[in-house]
């Protein structure tokens, strides 16, 4: 199937039931070379840079090193995540596309208060991420993933290739199987750059005013919204 003979929500959920059946052994690496070929400019990474990220750009850059991929800049990403994005680019000789909020902090702060994520995190996270998000796949027929089904209740059902309802269009989780072992078997393995604060008690990194570091023996989400019943942004929700 060429990428012009596919057309956003051109496939029915039968169509998608058996991708899913089909690719649900798969190695990541096939799952990304079908998207690509199937998909063509209208399939895109998204990535938080956080290690199943990472090793994701590391088998689609393999894969299709003219792939588009992008992240979401909140404006309160650590630095140390800024700084894996510029590794991450001179070591797989890439470009990541930057979505980011259509406010600035100041004009949020301005329109909704100081420190929005403290007050009201759904909302920060809706302004900052979320219409990013559906901003840059407006433009897309289906979007890459690194979500892991042991990640989260909310991923356990994750389908390699599955609807995205929210958004209208294919979502591919090539990573959906892979357990936190795998992924950072594969890292050390093939020496994949990541972001250092995983080695200093942040197994999952998201925004600096919202992450702090985990303790033994906690879920590895632990650290983002601690203190709240907030457990996801909504990119995946």
């Amino acid at each position: 199937m060429s990428a012009s003979a596919v057309q956003k929500n051109l496939m029915n959920d039968s169509e998608i039931e058996v991708l899913r059946n089909r690719f649900e052994s798969a190695p990541p690496e096939e799952v990304l070379g079908w998207a690509v070929e199937t998909f063509g400019n209208g399939v895109a990474l998204a990535t938080g840079f956080g290690a199943e990220g990472c090793a994701l750009v590391h088998l689609l850059a393999g894969v299709a090193p003219t792939a588009r991929m992008f992240y979401l800049d909140t404006d309160v990403l650590f630095p140390e995540t800024y700084e894996l994005k510029d590794r991450l680019e001179t070591r797989y000789g890439i470009r990541f596309e930057r979505r980011a909020a259509k406010l600035t902090l100041d004009e949020q702060a301005a329109h909704l208060g100081e420190k929005l994520w403290e007050t009201r995190p759904d909302e920060c996270c809706r302004i900052r991420k979320v219409e990013p998000l559906r901003e840059m796949v407006t433009g897309l027929d289906a979007w890459i993933t690194a979500i892991r089904r042991d990640q989260s209740p909310a991923r356990a059902n994750a389908g390699v290739v599955e609807r995205d309802v929210k958004f209208g269009i294919v979502k591919i989780n090539p990573l959906a199987r892979w357990t936190s072992k795998d992924v950072w078997n594969f890292i050390v393995e093939n020496d994949v750059p990541y972001n250092p604060l995983h080695d200093r008690g942040y197994p999952s990194v998201g925004c600096l005013p919202c992450t702090t570091p985990v303790q033994i023996g906690e879920d590895p989400r632990a650290g983002r919204w601690r203190g709240t019943a907030k457990t996801e942004c909504g990119l995946h929700q």
